[in-house]
């Protein structure tokens, strides 16, 4: 079934390993991170699957301990681990350091964003139908982050596109569609009016693409697609995308199915792997109680798929569907009442009696 996908990409999971638990970099995050990753860890310790933790603090935490959002101890142990389970880091609009994600993600190569987005019984929405795949490319574009000021009130961003990041995530995306038996890739661009830059783009998908003669290839212009998505979503099923456009499509996808609250996340590198819910720190209700730990819960299974645990993922992906297929203990934001700690205490059960 299209609801126990992962990506088989980048599954390289050498790491240290002690007293037969495999080490794995634990970030709590900032805002409801600590809250929402609490209820994962609940959940992967009822698959009985052993992990070693190694807590380390980052974003607005660790500016406060250390002075640094990204202190060095956070990138030494990644180095070692390869992998990480992470909260939501907090991003500030305008002013302070730039994205921990995005320094994250290009510091270890991890390329391939994946946010598998679909529909879950018992979640109302416009929609019945969707069962989409985001493949984000993760290290370039606009968010390189090269921008300056040319005179005062004139500044320049620039957009970098490489042919070979470009070949690098088609190959990713077609793989992915292949290992799951997808059977389209569309290519979303705005070549039209950046025709060197997302053209670039295109050449590398259409070359990537010769050698999946199974799965149909097909491209779209951005804001028709986003257009078609609120209209047919169904019509889509792997999407790929340059880094901005990903972006913004990947949360457009998840206002289909329910909201960011429902959708897991996964950076992929050829060496390592970061996962993550795709929501931000939500500070207006940090501490409350009442944050959606799905999306989290979902990202953990997505990282025990990652580590070979494919089994122990698809208890938590059962479960949670069937928690939400149920009705009766939802988070407010998708009609419920219940809080983190109840909706968690429900798929643990949920978990027991599968």
């Amino acid at each position: 079934m299209k609801r126990k996908e992962q990506s088989k990409a980048s599954r390289k999971t050498a790491g240290t390993k002690t007293s037969g638990k495999r080490a794995v970099t634990l970030i709590p995050g900032d805002g409801v991170g600590r809250e929402v990753v609490s209820a994962a860890l609940a959940v992967i310790e009822a698959t009985g699957v052993g992990i070693e933790w190694d807590r380390q603090v980052a974003g607005m935490n660790a500016f406060r301990r250390f002075g640094t959002p990204v202190p060095d101890a956070l990138i030494e142990s990644l180095k070692r681990t390869r992998v990480a389970l992470k909260g939501p880091l907090e991003t500030r609009v305008a002013e302070g350091w730039r994205s921990i994600n995005v320094h994250l993600r290009r510091t270890f190569d991890l390329y391939a964003n994946v946010r598998p987005t679909m529909n879950f019984a018992g979640v109302h929405t416009p929609f019945n139908n969707v069962d989409l795949i985001v493949v984000r490319e993760n290290t370039e574009d606009l968010y390189a982050g090269i921008e300056h000021e040319i005179a005062p009130g004139v500044v320049e961003s620039i957009k970098v596109i490489t042919a070979r990041a470009s070949r690098r995530i088609a190959k990713f995306a077609f793989e992915y569609a292949r290992a799951h038996r997808r059977k389209s890739v569309t290519a979303i661009h705005k070549a039209n009016i950046m025709k060197l830059s997302d053209g670039l783009f295109l050449k590398c998908a259409r070359a990537v693409s010769n050698n999946y003669k199974e799965i149909r290839y097909q491209e779209q212009i951005v804001d028709a697609a986003c257009m078609r998505l609120v209209t047919q979503p169904e019509s889509f099923d792997v999407l790929l995308l340059e880094n901005l456009y990903g972006d913004i499509v990947s949360d457009l996808c998840a206002g289909l199915v329910g909201g960011l609250g429902l959708v897991p996340g996964a950076n992929y590198g050829d060496k390592g792997a970061i996962f993550e819910a795709v929501h931000g720190t939500a500070p207006d209700i940090a501490g409350k109680g009442v944050a959606n730990p799905i999306a989290m819960i979902l990202s953990s299974a997505m990282m025990l798929d990652y580590l070979g645990h494919r089994a122990a993922g698809d208890r938590i992906r059962g479960a949670t569907a069937s928690v939400l297929r149920v009705g009766k203990v939802l988070t407010r934001d998708v009609g419920g009442k219940a809080s983190t700690g109840e909706v968690t205490a429900a798929i643990v059960r949920a978990m027991s009696r599968g």
